[in-house]
């Protein structure tokens, strides 16, 4: 099956200095923005800002500004402003706006926008973000896409302002591959599904009739590892997005399961249950297909997740008793255990900023999502029921995506939460999901 998601390419071709002159302002921008938000304290207060529908011949405008402003709102870092307390309407978003008039109604930052049909088909698509209580203008650019591509320009523009406003990375112009479940719980079908962040553009990878667990992305290309029972064997398969390409990882004569790429995303890492009962950790390199073995150890290592810089591993295991967190070298040397809470620990992950370990903890009848330092420290739990599992990061390292069954449930959801265990919101498939992963940003 080919799935073409890397479609269009967008340009952007307004400067500061340009859109300075294009509204008669000072062309040299301040180094520090008036309105900003500052994402490293504990609480942070949504910032009120006002997403005006954005100009266009059609409805297409208004749907990239309401995408524009469901995905700062979901951040929980921004409180789209309701369009009927508008005062003004925008006619020229070239023009600078009336900023008492966005006084008034308390909004800090506005955006406008244009949406243009070019002459060859494609679409031209403007914004601009404004500091209203500064009066100046804080960014502006332009893209030019297929018509097709729309959401995914929504997507981009909502990222363009995150970044100016809190200094980071957006994470919305992304997608996420899981596992979607339908069917009664005793005939369960599972099919590998991708769609983007917010839960649109849902697309199946599989057809449902083998069993499908753990995807999870390359870090640097179209392309994905998971888990298949194809022919009643478990193995681990590469799919390439663009071209629908698959292949084995490897012939080994037992179960292979939990495969993640390693940062380059030249080698995966994977655990391999033996007749004996043990699953050792063992790393493949895709271009030689040399694997190398990692752990040697009589109980079930599995879960390997790299650090970013490609040095470290984190893996759960039972060697202790009970699955805890160990992290080792990459070449497999010197294993520390680093958690020691009460409870179980599993399904770690290294978050994109190397700072944290994102795990799921299993304590007192409860299931619970947490994050802890790479050193074992400063553990905190965002969210805990009946059954919370498999967290992954979004490429900033400030949000986590997981599943979620809650009791008496028929199946689990998706369910993002914020690094402040505040900001939890499902996400809507078309039928149940579970095993989400997080792809990096699109190029």
């Amino acid at each position: 099956m080919k799935i073409d998601i890397m479609k269009i390419k967008i340009i952007k071709i307004l400067s500061a200095a340009v859109l300075a002159v294009a509204t008669g302002m000072a062309a040299t921008m301040p180094a520090k923005a008036v309105v900003e938000i500052n994402i490293n304290k504990g609480v942070v207060e949504p910032l009120p800002i006002a997403i005006t529908d954005f100009l266009s011949g059609d409805q297409l405008g208004a749907q990239i500004s309401a995408v524009v402003a469901a995905d700062l709102e979901r951040s929980g870092l921004f409180a789209p402003i309701d369009k009927k307390a508008f005062i003004e309407k925008i006619s020229n978003p070239d023009a600078a706006p009336r900023f008492e008039d966005w006084k008034v109604i308390n909004s800090q930052a506005l955006v406008t926008g244009r949406i243009t049909k070019q002459p060859d088909g494609r679409l031209k698509a403007e914004y601009r973000l404004w500091d209203v209580f500064g009066g100046q203008q804080l960014d502006g650019q332009q893209f030019f896409t297929t018509p097709d591509n729309w959401r995914r320009v929504a997507h981009i523009i909502a990222d363009a302002i995150y970044e100016r406003l809190t200094g980071e990375k957006g994470y919305f112009d992304t997608r996420v591959v899981f596992i979607d479940e339908s069917g009664t719980p005793q005939n369960r079908v599972k099919r590998l599904a991708i769609m983007d962040q917010d839960g649109a553009n849902v697309r199946y990878l599989s057809n449902g009739r083998d069993i499908v667990l753990t995807p999870r992305f390359s870090p640097n290309r179209q392309e994905i590892t998971y888990m298949s029972f194809e022919g009643g064997q478990p193995r681990v398969y590469l799919l390439q997005l663009e071209t629908g390409q698959r292949e084995v990882v490897g012939n080994f004569p037992g179960m292979t399961i939990a495969p993640r790429f390693s940062p380059d995303g030249q080698k995966v890492v994977m655990s391999l249950l033996q007749d004996d009962g043990t699953t050792n950790i063992y790393t493949m390199d895709l271009r030689s297909r040399v694997t190398t073995r990692l752990t040697n150890s009589q109980a079930i290592d599995t879960s390997a997740s790299y650090s970013p810089d490609g040095s470290q591993i984190v893996f759960s295991s039972d060697r202790g008793g009970r699955p805890q967190l160990y992290v080792m070298g990459a070449d497999g040397s010197n294993p520390q255990r680093i958690s020691f809470g009460d409870g179980s620990y599993s399904t770690p992950v290294w978050s994109p900023r190397g700072d944290l370990i994102a795990f799921t903890k299993q304590s007192q009848g409860q299931f619970s999502i947490g994050v802890m330092r790479t050193d074992g420290s400063g553990e905190r739990i965002l969210t805990s029921g009946f059954h919370n599992e498999g967290p992954t990061w979004a490429p900033n390292g400030r949000v986590l995506m997981f599943f979620r069954k809650a009791a008496g449930a028929a199946g689990p959801q998706l369910v993002t939460i914020d690094l402040t265990g505040r900001n939890e919101r499902q996400i809507q498939t078309p039928n149940f999901g579970s095993d989400p992963a997080w792809s990096p940003l699109l190029e």
